[in-house]
């Protein structure tokens, strides 16, 4: 079973959407994404729960990953597949 995916995310951003192709390209389907452009009280519950203010801001289960570049470097040192797994 893998682990639930969210990601704030906003309409017009290329780190959300090379994301959102690395974890379809790992197998997730099924990605709960919060727009913060389109709901601003969802924005200050993003940056009261990261410390962070930048999209994306992904969540994997219950850990932060963080953005897109946090998310790469996991999949770079080949620990991401052990968390989408809820390893």
């Amino acid at each position: 079973m893998t682990a639930a995916v969210t990601m704030y995310s906003t309409g017009v951003c290329p780190y959300c959407v090379m994301a959102e192709r690395l974890l379809k390209a790992k197998g997730i389907a099924d990605i709960q994404k919060i727009r913060v452009d389109l709901d601003p009280q969802q924005r200050a519950l993003m940056m009261e729960k990261t410390g962070r203010r930048t999209v994306p801001q992904i969540y994997i289960g219950d850990t932060h990953v963080g953005g897109f570049d946090d998310l790469n470097a996991l999949e770079r040192a080949g620990k991401l597949d052990s968390l989408l797994q809820g390893a």
